[in-house]
């Protein structure tokens, strides 16, 4: 079975003849990564890295016109934005370095996800986190509006990026805090959940895949993305306690996870024996689960690349086993 057909099996809860990996290592450790391997891919490559996650494609927001309104000190609100027509999604050219990605990729087999934006998340950039969650409550009706637009803008660009040969959507979009949600439940189910179930949706038509990234605790609105049909979650992030043992529980037949190698408490940290005691009982408890091990984000650029080799050869000899 090659990577792709690991993974998918892996997602849709079918037996896979051993643990899929992956790793978000390029944001803080390209260079590094570059002088010590010769370049990213060949650090992939030497771990037999399962998927890929690619990044690409035209930008949803005006950001020339967005920076005018700027200029001259105009306030970004949810309807100013509405003003500004989204970007073109149906030029292909705007598409060649996902084509690029692609080919490289599938040379190797791998399981390509491609992220597409999501909506608080995305609208973080123009107004501001702060801002955004007092407009939720202050403009509802244009934050709805502003959403509903971004959903079916997404699902062009997803119908193009499908064409092009992609498995998975990956919609990020960041809800938790440590602790909790960074807005209601209430307001998630009414503003959100209605946009992320449409893309949803369209995608599942087209015969395809669809995964969620957001950090921290989301516990709130699990049973919704159930409902959605979401399935992959990346992170189940444990340290802002999201427990493996309610995913296995309680969802472990619902969704797939992508995570457990833990960025914000475990790898990089240089304690290798606790490195070591945690990777082995992520895989004690995830093995043959719905599971595809990744980091829980990003590795950060306090890691060592002799800690980061620890614990993918960990990693590759118990996917293994």
């Amino acid at each position: 079975m090659n990577s792709t057909e690991r993974v998918k099996r892996a997602i849709t809860g079918q037996a896979v003849d051993r643990t899929p990996m992956y790793g978000w290592l390029s944001a803080n450790l390209t260079d590094e990564l570059t002088r010590a391997c010769g370049s990213v891919a060949a650090f992939e490559d030497k771990y037999e890295f399962d998927a890929a996650h690619i990044f690409g494609g035209p930008s949803t927001f005006n950001k020339e016109e967005i920076q005018k309104l700027r200029d001259v000190g105009e306030e970004i609100t949810p309807e100013t934005l509405l003003d500004i027509p989204f970007m073109p999604v149906d030029r292909m050219e705007d598409y060649e370095n996902v084509r690029n990605a692609l080919a490289f990729h599938k040379q190797r087999g791998r399981f390509c996800y491609v992220q597409t934006p999501g909506f608080f998340e995305q609208f973080n950039d123009p107004l501001g986190i702060e801002n955004q969650l007092m407009d939720l409550a202050l403009y509802p009706e244009e934050i709805m509006e502003l959403y509903a637009r971004q959903a079916e803008w997404t699902k062009r660009f997803a119908s193009n990026m499908l064409e092009l040969g992609v498995d998975m959507i990956h919609v990020s979009d960041d809800w938790g805090s440590q602790r909790s949600m960074l807005f209601s439940p209430r307001m998630w189910r009414e503003m959100i959940y209605p946009n992320l179930k449409a893309v949803a949706d369209f995608v599942h038509a087209r015969g395809a895949l669809v995964s969620l990234h957001s950090d921290g605790n989301i516990v709130a609105a699990l049973d919704g993305l159930t409902e959605i049909g979401i399935d992959l979650l990346h992170p189940w992030q444990e340290s802002a306690g999201m427990s493996y043992d309610l995913y296995l529980e309680k969802y472990q037949n619902r969704f797939a996870i992508m995570g457990g190698l833990c960025v914000q408490t475990t790898l990089g940290f240089q304690n290798y024996e606790r490195l070591e005691r945690e990777i082995r009982r992520v895989f004690g408890l995830l093995r043959g689960k719905r599971w595809v091990l990744c980091t829980t984000h990003f590795v950060q650029s306090h890691c060592t690349l002799d800690e980061l080799a620890f614990a993918y050869d960990l990693c590759y000899k118990l996917a293994r086993e």
